[in-house]
C-alpha cells in the first residue's frame, strides 16, 4: 500500500496576505529606509539598495524652492550664495526640519520608485535610533506618509542591523552590536526578537569631524570645513597602535594671516583628535554590558560583539574594544549597509518580523 501524504493546506487569512502582497507589488515597490543624520540609504524589494545619498538639502531662501538633494546638495556645501542654505534635516537621528525632511524623503522615494507611475504608494520601513520618543517616532511616520508613503513601518537601527547582518534575532541568544553613525551611536543587545539592554550616545562621526577640526586649528592654527574633516577621517582615521604612518594633504585658512595655507597630517595626528571620542564611546560599550543579564554576557562573550555603521571603517576600532573590553569585537560584513539591508528584510517578511517593529503601520491613503 502506498501511502498518500496531504500538503497542509494555506489558511483563508495567509493566502489572502499572499494574494494581496503579490497584487500590490504590481501597483507599488516596497522600500526599506536606513534613515541617517550623514547619510540615507533605500532599499527596493527585488532590487537591492538603490540609493546611498547624503542626508542633506539646499533651498532657495529667497523662493523656498528645494534647489538640490542629496549628493548634489553636499557639493554645495560651504560654497552657496547667502539665499541657498545646504540643510541637514535631521540632527542626532532625528528631525529637526520637519519640511525638509519630507523634501527629502519625496524626493527618494520617487527615485526608488524609478519612475514607474505605480498605482500606489509604498510600503515603508525606517529605521530609526533606539529610544527615540514616541512623538520623534509621529514625526518620522508622519513625514513619509506626507511623501507619499502607502504604509509606514519603524524599526530600530539595532534591531534593523541584527537582521541585516543574519544574527538569530529571534532565538534565546544573546548578540551585541555597536551601530556608529553620522550622528548617534546605537549600543544594543538583542535576543528574542526583542532589545534587551541599549544605549544610544552623541558620540559618532559628526563627533569625529568635530575633534578633527578642533585638533587642527589648536595644533596647526588652520581652519577647515566639515567637508575637509570628513574627508581626512575617511582617508587616514585610526585608533591602531601598531598601523604604519599614512599622511594625507590639508588646506584651510590659516588663523593668523588669513590666507589659504597647506601642511600634511598623519594617522597619527588623528589618532590624537579622536582618541578621547572613541574612549568615551568604548566606556559606554562597558556599561551596557555591566547591565545587561549574566546569561546575555555569556552569549556575548561567546559570539563576540559586532561592530557596524560608517565608524566601523575606523581602522583599529575592533581591535582597541576587543582589548579594552576583554571580548571579541568584529566588523560586520558591508557595515554600511547594514541597517537598510536589515529594513529591506523585514519588508520582505512582514508577518515574521512584526513583533520587531516598534510602530506598526496603520492604512494611509495615498497622497494626492
Amino acid at each position: 500500500m502506498k501511502w498518500k501524504f496531504k500538503k497542509p493546506e494555506m489558511s483563508k487569512q495567509s493566502f489572502k496576505r499572499a494574494v494581496k502582497k503579490k497584487i500590490a507589488s504590481f501597483f507599488a515597490n516596497d522600500v526599506g529606509i536606513d534613515l541617517g543624520t550623514a547619510n540615507t540609504l533605500v532599499y527596493v524589494n527585488g532590487k537591492g539598495i538603490v540609493i546611498n545619498e547624503p542626508s542633506i538639502v539646499a533651498i532657495n531662501q529667497k523662493t523656498d524652492q528645494v534647489v538640490a538633494v542629496g549628493q548634489e546638495a553636499k557639493a554645495m556645501l560651504g560654497r552657496t550664495p547667502e539665499h541657498i542654505t545646504a540643510v541637514q534635516p535631521l540632527v542626532d537621528g532625528v528631525i529637526s526640519d520637519y519640511e525638509v525632511t519630507e523634501e527629502m524623503l519625496s524626493y527618494l522615494i520617487r527615485k526608488a520608485q524609478d519612475n514607474s507611475n505605480k498605482l500606489f504608494g509604498p510600503r515603508v520601513v525606517v529605521g530609526v535610533p533606539s529610544g527615540i520618543t514616541n512623538v520623534e517616532v509621529r514625526a518620522v511616520q508622519d513625514a513619509a506618509k506626507s511623501a507619499g508613503a502607502r504604509e509606514v513601518y519603524i524599526i530600530e537601527e539595532p534591531m534593523a542591523a541584527a537582521i541585516g547582518i543574519g544574527l538569530p534575532v529571534h532565538e534565546p541568544t544573546g548578540s551585541m552590536l555597536i551601530d556608529i553613525g553620522g550622528g548617534t551611536t546605537d549600543i544594543g543587545v538583542v535576543s528574542l526578537g526583542g532589545l534587551v539592554n541599549t544605549r544610544n550616545v552623541r558620540i559618532a562621526g559628526d563627533k569625529l569631524n568635530e575633534n578633527i577640526k578642533e585638533y587642527i586649528r589648536q595644533e596647526f592654527k588652520i581652519l577647515i570645513g566639515d567637508k575637509s574633516a570628513e574627508e581626512i577621517k575617511i582617508k587616514i582615521s585610526s585608533v591602531d597602535d601598531d598601523e604604519e604612518e599614512r599622511s594625507t594633504t590639508v588646506r584651510g585658512r590659516d588663523l593668523v594671516t588669513g590666507l589659504p595655507r597647506e601642511i600634511i597630517i598623519t594617522n597619527v595626528d588623528i589618532k590624537d583628535a579622536v582618541y578621547p571620542s572613541v574612549e568615551r564611546l568604548v566606556e559606554a560599550t562597558k556599561e551596557v554590558l555591566e547591565t545587561t543579564p549574566p546569561e546575555i554576557v555569556a552569549d556575548i562573550y561567546k559570539r563576540g560583539i559586532y561592530i557596524c555603521g560608517g565608524g566601523a571603517n575606523i581602522k583599529g576600532l575592533d581591535r582597541l574594544i576587543s582589548k579594552s573590553l576583554g571580548v571579541k569585537a568584529q566588523i560586520a560584513e558591508d557595515p554600511l549597509t547594514a541597517v537598510v539591508r536589515g529594513a529591506g528584510m523585514v519588508l520582505e517578511d512582514l508577518d515574521k518580523y512584526k513583533d520587531v517593529l516598534i510602530s506598526e503601520s496603520h492604512e494611509f491613503s495615498p497622497v494626492s
